[in-house]
């Protein structure tokens, strides 16, 4: 977001090829920089401060060409899993961001023998490099794509949220959070919204629901592109509006899931 910041996303439409080419590219150098230094901050000295801050944002964003695609280095990426995310929020406006992932499909195909649970093989996160911050090491966290999120003002939550999907996560949440401020949409209307993600080293995944023109025009911009064979990611949130007393639910239509009141 801190890259996006400053680029006049509210002068693009939210499915132009220019907005989404931003994204695209905003995202390589975020997700470069993810893996590359992310790791467990309680035994590597992960540089939170600089990554986070306006002027190392500035120096990203000058490296995006707003006319063309850039080449980003290759990788072997993660495996694909199905994460489960749900939000609740009760009468107090007491709210819950909870997430959950096995990573892969089975876990690690171990399960705890006295309550069956199945766990995770996160593990598989960790960079065999020894000199890479995120190397394997004992009592160490790997990098890891779980997000629950939770928007605050003024000290009160606003809007708990979570977006599914892998790798997609963090970007989904930009591409989430900007549909609805930059450009107005409602909760439900920012999650239907079409969806891409910047695979790195590979081609820009693109849902089949994005307009052809707009796919055309990225190709133009040098953007190598592809359908993925299932939908990209899932999101749940619910809006809190204190002075209304109004809580607004949003659910995915991409996976099963549902928004209910109580």
């Amino acid at each position: 977001l801190n890259i996006l910041a400053e680029m006049g996303l509210d002068k693009l439409g939210p499915l132009s090829p220019e907005r989404l080419h931003l994204f695209i590219e905003a995202g390589r150098l975020a997700y470069a920089d993810r893996n590359a230094l992310v790791s467990d901050p309680d035994q590597v000295n992960v540089p939170v401060e600089k990554l986070l801050s306006a002027d190392y944002a500035a120096q990203l964003r000058g490296r995006i060409d707003p006319a063309k695609a850039t080449v980003d280095p290759a990788s072997t990426g993660l495996p694909g899993g199905d994460t489960v995310y749900l939000t609740v929020v009760d009468k107090d406006r007491n709210a819950v961001s909870f997430i959950n992932s096995l990573f892969e499909s089975f876990g690690s195909g171990l399960v705890a023998p006295k309550t069956g649970v199945v766990l995770q093989n996160r593990g598989l996160s960790f960079n065999l490099d020894p000199t890479h911050p995120n190397c394997i090491q004992p009592l160490k966290r790997p990098m890891h794509t779980i997000i629950p999120a939770m928007l605050v003002k003024d000290g009160r939550a606003v809007m708990p949220f979570g977006v599914m999907g892998g790798q997609y996560q963090s970007f989904g949440h930009a591409y989430f959070l900007t549909n609805l401020f930059e450009y107005g949409l409602d909760l439900q209307e920012a999650m239907d919204l079409p969806r891409l993600f910047p695979n790195v080293g590979a081609p820009v995944d693109i849902e089949n629901s994005m307009p052809a023109d707009t796919v055309k025009a990225l190709q133009d911009m040098g953007h190598k592109t592809s359908v993925p064979d299932k939908p990209i990611g899932g999101a749940q949130a619910i809006q809190i509006n204190w002075d209304e007393g109004v809580l607004t639910g949003a659910s995915e239509p991409r996976k099963d899931g549902c928004a209910i009141g109580y």
